[in-house]
């Protein structure tokens, strides 16, 4: 399997935002699906995504699906994160955010309003998401490649 940077990047995001996303293994087209089960978009209609959805079912041995991050691999990168900042009482915040009830929630409140940092949050975990998917690809080339 052997996709561009931009199509990582593409996956990354996607999956970011609760996406489901797939690899077509012949043809390299990538197709992203909401998650239905799951998130903003459960109970949603799937009619707009019923041609996607029926390619999918058809074809299901000729796609990848990338796997989305589980939350306790989220919560690592904001810990990873929280400990590159440079701003003490930021980070003692963001520490005290993470080790409360909700980290998730508290987390966001301090980085929302932590000026400079959000960008840098924002840039942070684009870069471990795009790590997380080339790592799926990687583990997919070795194990895989001779079915």
């Amino acid at each position: 399997m052997t996709l561009m940077e931009d199509q990582i990047k593409e996956i990354a995001e996607n999956l970011d935002i609760g996406m489901r996303c797939f690899y077509h293994l012949k043809t390299g087209e990538i197709e992203t699906i909401p998650n239905f089960f799951e998130g903003g978009w459960i109970g949603q209609d799937t009619e707009p995504w019923q041609e996607t959805l029926d390619k999918l079912d058809e074809n299901w041995g000729e796609y990848f699906e990338f796997e989305k991050m589980t939350s306790h691999e989220s919560f690592e990168i904001m810990a990873d994160f929280a400990e590159t900042v440079d701003n003490q009482k930021l980070q003692d915040r963001l520490f005290k955010a993470l080790n409360k009830s909700k980290p998730f929630r508290n987390f966001k409140w301090e980085i929302d309003n932590s000026g400079e940092y959000r960008e840098k949050w924002f840039e942070y975990k684009n870069q471990r998401m795009i790590e997380f998917v080339k790592t799926q690809i990687e583990h997919y080339n070795r194990n895989y490649r001779d079915e």
